[in-house]
Protein backbone atom coordinates (compact mmCIF):
# COMPACT_ATOMS: atom_id res chain seq x y z
CA UNK A 1 0.00 0.00 0.00
CA UNK A 2 1.37 3.42 -0.98
CA UNK A 3 1.44 6.03 1.74
CA UNK A 4 -0.55 9.19 1.18
CA UNK A 5 1.49 12.32 0.50
CA UNK A 6 0.73 15.85 1.63
CA UNK A 7 -1.25 18.00 -0.83
CA UNK A 8 1.91 19.72 -2.08
CA UNK A 9 3.34 16.46 -3.43
CA UNK A 10 3.57 16.45 -7.24
CA UNK A 11 2.31 20.03 -7.36
CA UNK A 12 5.02 22.50 -6.40
CA UNK A 13 7.68 21.53 -8.94
CA UNK A 14 6.15 18.92 -11.26
CA UNK A 15 5.64 19.95 -14.89
CA UNK A 16 4.13 16.95 -16.67
CA UNK A 17 0.34 16.59 -16.50
CA UNK A 18 0.05 13.68 -18.88
CA UNK A 19 2.25 11.43 -21.01
CA UNK A 20 0.52 11.34 -24.40
CA UNK A 21 2.90 9.10 -26.32
CA UNK A 22 5.55 6.62 -25.26
CA UNK A 23 8.09 4.46 -27.05
CA UNK A 24 10.10 2.88 -24.21
CA UNK A 25 13.73 4.04 -24.04
CA UNK A 26 13.33 5.90 -27.34
CA UNK A 27 10.94 8.87 -27.30
CA UNK A 28 7.95 10.30 -25.51
CA UNK A 29 5.46 13.16 -25.63
CA UNK A 30 3.62 14.93 -22.86
CA UNK A 31 1.81 18.10 -21.91
CA UNK A 32 1.56 20.59 -19.05
CA UNK A 33 -1.01 23.33 -18.49
CA UNK A 34 0.39 26.59 -17.11
CA UNK A 35 -2.38 27.62 -14.66
CA UNK A 36 -4.21 30.79 -15.64
CA UNK A 37 -3.60 32.50 -12.31
CA UNK A 38 0.04 31.59 -11.82
CA UNK A 39 1.64 34.88 -12.91
CA UNK A 40 4.96 34.76 -14.73
CA UNK A 41 6.14 31.32 -15.83
CA UNK A 42 9.95 31.40 -15.86
CA UNK A 43 11.45 30.32 -19.23
CA UNK A 44 13.73 27.93 -17.35
CA UNK A 45 10.64 26.02 -16.20
CA UNK A 46 9.89 24.98 -19.78
CA UNK A 47 13.36 23.42 -19.83
CA UNK A 48 12.54 21.76 -16.52
CA UNK A 49 9.36 20.29 -18.04
CA UNK A 50 11.33 18.74 -20.92
CA UNK A 51 13.90 17.35 -18.49
CA UNK A 52 11.20 15.90 -16.24
CA UNK A 53 9.56 14.15 -19.20
CA UNK A 54 12.93 12.61 -20.07
CA UNK A 55 13.32 11.57 -16.43
CA UNK A 56 9.96 9.76 -16.47
CA UNK A 57 11.06 7.78 -19.51
CA UNK A 58 14.44 6.92 -17.95
CA UNK A 59 12.92 5.96 -14.57
CA UNK A 60 10.37 3.67 -16.21
CA UNK A 61 13.14 2.04 -18.26
CA UNK A 62 15.02 1.26 -15.02
CA UNK A 63 11.95 -0.24 -13.37
CA UNK A 64 11.95 2.74 -10.98
CA UNK A 65 15.26 1.68 -9.47
CA UNK A 66 17.22 4.67 -10.76
CA UNK A 67 16.54 8.24 -11.73
CA UNK A 68 18.50 10.87 -13.67
CA UNK A 69 19.64 14.12 -12.12
CA UNK A 70 20.70 17.29 -13.90
CA UNK A 71 24.21 17.06 -15.27
CA UNK A 72 25.10 18.52 -18.68
CA UNK A 73 23.14 20.52 -21.26
CA UNK A 74 25.17 20.95 -24.42
CA UNK A 75 22.79 23.50 -25.89
CA UNK A 76 19.68 25.36 -24.74
CA UNK A 77 17.84 27.73 -27.08
CA UNK A 78 15.43 30.19 -25.43
CA UNK A 79 12.90 30.95 -28.15
CA UNK A 80 9.82 32.20 -26.34
CA UNK A 81 7.94 32.38 -23.07
CA UNK A 82 4.80 30.55 -21.99
CA UNK A 83 1.89 32.63 -20.73
CA UNK A 84 -0.62 31.72 -18.03
CA UNK A 85 -3.26 29.49 -19.59
CA UNK A 86 -0.91 28.05 -22.23
CA UNK A 87 -0.47 24.30 -22.63
CA UNK A 88 3.11 23.16 -23.16
CA UNK A 89 3.49 20.35 -25.69
CA UNK A 90 6.61 18.42 -24.67
CA UNK A 91 8.76 16.19 -26.86
CA UNK A 92 11.79 14.09 -25.86
CA UNK A 93 14.13 11.89 -27.91
CA UNK A 94 16.44 9.53 -26.03
CA UNK A 95 19.89 9.01 -27.59
CA UNK A 96 20.98 6.41 -25.03
CA UNK A 97 19.95 5.15 -21.61
CA UNK A 98 21.75 2.76 -19.27
CA UNK A 99 22.45 2.28 -15.58
CA UNK A 100 24.95 5.14 -15.57
CA UNK A 101 23.32 7.95 -17.57
CA UNK A 102 20.60 9.05 -19.96
CA UNK A 103 21.37 11.20 -22.99
CA UNK A 104 18.54 13.11 -24.63
CA UNK A 105 17.25 16.16 -26.46
CA UNK A 106 13.83 17.72 -26.54
CA UNK A 107 11.64 20.75 -26.94
CA UNK A 108 8.60 22.54 -25.57
CA UNK A 109 6.04 24.19 -27.84
CA UNK A 110 2.79 26.12 -27.50
CA UNK A 111 0.34 25.74 -30.39
CA UNK A 112 3.21 24.66 -32.64
CA UNK A 113 5.45 27.59 -31.73
CA UNK A 114 8.74 26.48 -30.12
CA UNK A 115 9.60 27.97 -26.73
CA UNK A 116 12.72 26.06 -25.79
CA UNK A 117 14.96 23.44 -27.35
CA UNK A 118 17.46 21.24 -25.52
CA UNK A 119 20.28 19.34 -27.22
CA UNK A 120 23.01 16.98 -26.04
CA UNK A 121 21.75 16.71 -22.47
CA UNK A 122 23.20 14.08 -20.14
CA UNK A 123 21.73 13.14 -16.78
CA UNK A 124 23.66 10.81 -14.45
CA UNK A 125 21.47 7.93 -13.19
CA UNK A 126 21.43 7.49 -9.40
CA UNK A 127 19.43 5.23 -7.05
CA UNK A 128 15.85 6.51 -7.02
CA UNK A 129 15.26 5.52 -3.40
CA UNK A 130 17.83 8.12 -2.28
CA UNK A 131 15.55 10.87 -3.62
CA UNK A 132 11.98 9.60 -3.50
CA UNK A 133 9.64 6.69 -2.73
CA UNK A 134 9.93 4.34 -5.76
CA UNK A 135 6.40 2.99 -5.26
CA UNK A 136 4.90 6.49 -5.21
CA UNK A 137 6.88 7.45 -8.32
CA UNK A 138 5.77 4.30 -10.17
CA UNK A 139 2.13 5.00 -9.25
CA UNK A 140 2.49 8.57 -10.48
CA UNK A 141 3.89 7.34 -13.79
CA UNK A 142 0.90 5.03 -14.22
CA UNK A 143 -1.42 7.98 -13.60
CA UNK A 144 0.42 10.19 -16.12
CA UNK A 145 0.24 7.45 -18.75
CA UNK A 146 -3.49 6.98 -18.08
CA UNK A 147 -6.02 9.64 -17.22
CA UNK A 148 -3.33 12.17 -16.35
CA UNK A 149 -2.94 14.39 -13.32
CA UNK A 150 -5.52 17.13 -12.66
CA UNK A 151 -4.25 20.25 -14.46
CA UNK A 152 -3.78 23.59 -12.77
CA UNK A 153 -2.01 22.24 -9.66
CA UNK A 154 1.14 24.37 -9.93
CA UNK A 155 0.95 27.37 -7.55
CA UNK A 156 3.90 29.23 -9.08
CA UNK A 157 7.49 29.55 -7.97
CA UNK A 158 9.46 32.66 -7.11
CA UNK A 159 12.87 33.18 -8.74
CA UNK A 160 15.82 32.66 -6.44
CA UNK A 161 16.87 36.04 -5.08
CA UNK A 162 20.48 37.20 -5.18
CA UNK A 163 22.42 40.23 -4.02
CA UNK A 164 25.10 41.78 -6.24
CA UNK A 165 28.31 41.99 -4.22
CA UNK A 166 30.84 43.37 -6.68
CA UNK A 167 32.48 43.10 -10.05
CA UNK A 168 34.02 45.28 -12.71
CA UNK A 169 31.77 47.63 -14.71
CA UNK A 170 31.08 46.27 -18.17
CA UNK A 171 33.21 43.21 -17.50
CA UNK A 172 32.00 41.11 -14.57
CA UNK A 173 29.27 40.90 -11.95
CA UNK A 174 29.25 38.65 -8.92
CA UNK A 175 26.45 38.02 -6.47
CA UNK A 176 25.49 35.97 -3.44
CA UNK A 177 22.49 33.65 -3.50
CA UNK A 178 21.25 32.37 -0.16
CA UNK A 179 19.21 29.19 -0.54
CA UNK A 180 16.16 29.24 1.73
CA UNK A 181 15.96 26.67 4.48
CA UNK A 182 12.45 25.76 3.37
CA UNK A 183 10.72 26.30 0.03
CA UNK A 184 7.66 24.70 -1.59
CA UNK A 185 9.68 23.29 -4.48
CA UNK A 186 11.64 21.02 -2.12
CA UNK A 187 8.48 18.89 -1.76
CA UNK A 188 9.05 17.66 -5.31
CA UNK A 189 12.79 18.25 -5.66
CA UNK A 190 13.26 15.94 -3.82
CA UNK A 191 11.22 14.52 -0.88
CA UNK A 192 14.08 12.44 0.55
CA UNK A 193 16.93 14.71 -0.49
CA UNK A 194 15.92 18.35 -1.02
CA UNK A 195 18.20 20.18 -3.41
CA UNK A 196 17.95 23.35 -5.51
CA UNK A 197 16.67 22.63 -9.05
CA UNK A 198 19.40 23.29 -11.59
CA UNK A 199 16.95 25.22 -13.76
CA UNK A 200 16.30 27.73 -10.95
CA UNK A 201 20.04 28.20 -10.48
CA UNK A 202 20.42 28.71 -14.23
CA UNK A 203 17.57 31.25 -14.18
CA UNK A 204 19.40 33.28 -11.52
CA UNK A 205 22.63 33.17 -13.52
CA UNK A 206 20.85 34.28 -16.71
CA UNK A 207 19.27 37.20 -14.84
CA UNK A 208 22.72 38.20 -13.60
CA UNK A 209 24.09 37.91 -17.16
CA UNK A 210 21.25 40.10 -18.45
CA UNK A 211 22.01 42.64 -15.72
CA UNK A 212 25.67 42.70 -16.76
CA UNK A 213 24.75 43.02 -20.45
CA UNK A 214 22.32 45.84 -19.73
CA UNK A 215 24.92 47.76 -17.78
CA UNK A 216 27.61 47.38 -20.45
CA UNK A 217 25.44 48.21 -23.47
CA UNK A 218 23.68 51.40 -24.43
CA UNK A 219 21.43 49.56 -26.86
CA UNK A 220 17.66 49.85 -26.49
CA UNK A 221 16.07 47.39 -26.01
CA UNK A 222 18.85 45.73 -24.06
CA UNK A 223 20.42 42.43 -25.13
CA UNK A 224 18.89 39.32 -23.59
CA UNK A 225 20.09 35.71 -23.13
CA UNK A 226 18.81 33.60 -26.04
CA UNK A 227 21.16 30.62 -26.09
CA UNK A 228 23.16 28.75 -23.45
CA UNK A 229 25.93 26.25 -24.14
CA UNK A 230 28.02 23.80 -22.16
CA UNK A 231 25.97 24.04 -18.99
CA UNK A 232 27.47 21.75 -16.35
CA UNK A 233 26.00 21.17 -12.90
CA UNK A 234 28.77 19.79 -10.71
CA UNK A 235 27.23 19.44 -7.23
CA UNK A 236 23.93 19.26 -5.35
CA UNK A 237 22.96 22.47 -3.54
CA UNK A 238 21.02 21.74 -0.31
CA UNK A 239 18.85 24.17 1.69
CA UNK A 240 20.47 27.06 3.56
CA UNK A 241 23.65 27.08 1.48
CA UNK A 242 25.33 30.29 0.35
CA UNK A 243 26.19 30.21 -3.36
CA UNK A 244 28.38 32.74 -5.16
CA UNK A 245 27.33 33.24 -8.77
CA UNK A 246 28.93 35.36 -11.46
CA UNK A 247 28.68 36.48 -15.08
CA UNK A 248 31.63 37.67 -17.12
CA UNK A 249 31.85 39.14 -20.61
CA UNK A 250 34.04 37.56 -23.28
CA UNK A 251 37.40 39.08 -24.04
CA UNK A 252 36.57 39.10 -27.73
CA UNK A 253 33.82 41.48 -28.84
CA UNK A 254 30.52 39.75 -29.40
CA UNK A 255 31.61 36.51 -27.74
CA UNK A 256 29.48 34.60 -25.23
CA UNK A 257 29.37 35.51 -21.57
CA UNK A 258 30.65 33.03 -19.02
CA UNK A 259 28.46 32.13 -16.04
CA UNK A 260 29.33 30.08 -13.01
CA UNK A 261 28.63 29.28 -9.41
CA UNK A 262 30.66 28.27 -6.37
CA UNK A 263 29.67 26.82 -2.99
CA UNK A 264 32.05 26.40 -0.07
CA UNK A 265 34.93 27.28 -2.39
CA UNK A 266 34.09 24.57 -4.94
CA UNK A 267 32.46 25.00 -8.37
CA UNK A 268 28.82 23.97 -8.68
CA UNK A 269 28.03 25.13 -12.21
CA UNK A 270 29.52 26.61 -15.38
CA UNK A 271 28.18 27.64 -18.77
CA UNK A 272 28.29 30.13 -21.64
CA UNK A 273 25.52 32.56 -22.59
CA UNK A 274 24.90 34.08 -26.01
CA UNK A 275 22.98 37.36 -26.19
CA UNK A 276 20.41 38.49 -28.75
CA UNK A 277 19.26 42.02 -29.53
CA UNK A 278 15.70 43.22 -30.01
CA UNK A 279 12.63 42.54 -27.94
CA UNK A 280 12.90 39.56 -25.64
CA UNK A 281 10.21 36.92 -26.25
Amino acid sequence: MIALHPPSRFTTFSFVDRITGLEPARRTRGCFLVPAGVGDFLPSLAAEAVGQLAAWLAMSWSGFRRRPVAGIAGGVRLLGAAQPGDTLDLHVEIASCDEEAVSYGGRAEVRGTPLIALADCVGPMLPLEEFDDPEAVAARFALLCGAGAPPGRFPGVAPLAFTVTGGEPGRRLQAELRVPGTAPFFADHFPRRPVVPGTLLLDAQLRLAALLAGGSSGATPRPWPCRVQNVKLRAFIPPEELVEIWAETAREAGGPLSIGGRMQGKPVSTGRVHLCSGEAP
